[in-house]
């Protein structure tokens, strides 16, 4: 055996592997949080089974699951890369724990990576149980599924770039109650469970702008109508997206 065979080799890990660990730290620490189950997994379940074997909204004509599958699909969404990530990360931020971090050899912009990874693995798994229960509901989805991941993908970038705005510049207690606070007020008036158009038409045009709004209606246009590509939904979303991002990279505070 060759001298120096057991020589220390300090220094930091390759980027992508340090990216990958803090992304698999990120996704078990989410799932096992009880509050972000609740708000990722179990109320979109139970809203998904309730609204769909109750007649309780008028959802039009069609099968009540068909309205109401890409609705939840967009609340999850919101749950995991709104509500969830502005809890969680106001509270890191608030505990020091990302003022750790960003001191240690992974970048900060490793770590926001690492965080957004962390929130696709989760809607990957959501999206999996939702539709399983949606077809076992009787869901018929119709349009192209690439529409569909592009759809989910700028929704996410809007709202991840909300939740990170706000958790890096409310208290993480003001976080908590807001995050939950506009995930009620979306839910009712996002056109996840009652259709917009049961909405006056000046508020209509209002709650149309939301990203909640463009990313349920976006889905319900491909999954339900079998349009090809929502663009004014895409360009809604979009602009969210740059501007959330854009105030979360410039406003964030770490401490």
């Amino acid at each position: 055996m060759s001298a120096g065979t057991y020589t220390p080799r300090p220094g930091a890990a390759p980027l992508p592997r340090m990216i990958a660990a803090q992304t698999a730290l990120e996704t078990r620490m989410l799932l096992r949080n009880g509050e972000q189950l609740l708000l990722t997994v179990i109320i979109p379940t139970l809203l998904l089974v309730l609204f769909s074997a109750v007649d309780i909204v008028d959802t039009g004509s069609g099968a009540s699951v068909d309205f109401l599958a890409p609705g939840i699909l967009a609340l999850a969404v919101m749950s995991t890369a709104f509500t969830g990530q502005a809890i969680a990360t106001g509270f890191e931020r608030r505990y020091g724990v990302l003022k750790r971090l960003g001191a240690s050899p992974l970048p900060r912009w490793a770590l926001m990576t690492a965080k957004t990874l962390s929130v696709l693995v989760t809607e990957v798994l959501q999206v999996l149980l939702l539709a399983v229960i949606a077809f076992a509901l009787g869901w018929s989805p119709q349009g192209n599924p690439l529409s569909v991941l592009l759809l989910l993908v700028l929704g996410t970038a809007a709202f991840s770039g909300l939740g990170l705005l706000m958790a890096g510049t409310l208290k993480a207690e003001a976080t908590l109650a807001a995050a939950n606070l506009v995930f009620l007020l979306l839910l009712v008036g996002g056109g996840v469970i009652v259709p917009l158009d049961k909405f006056p038409d000046a508020v209509q045009s209002v709650l149309g702008l939301l990203p909640i709004s463009a990313l349920s209606e976006g889905l319900r246009d491909v999954l339900q109508h079998g349009a090809s590509m929502p663009w004014a939904q895409a360009g809604i979303l979009a602009v969210w997206a740059v501007l959330g991002l854009g105030a979360a990279a410039k406003f964030f505070r770490w401490e």
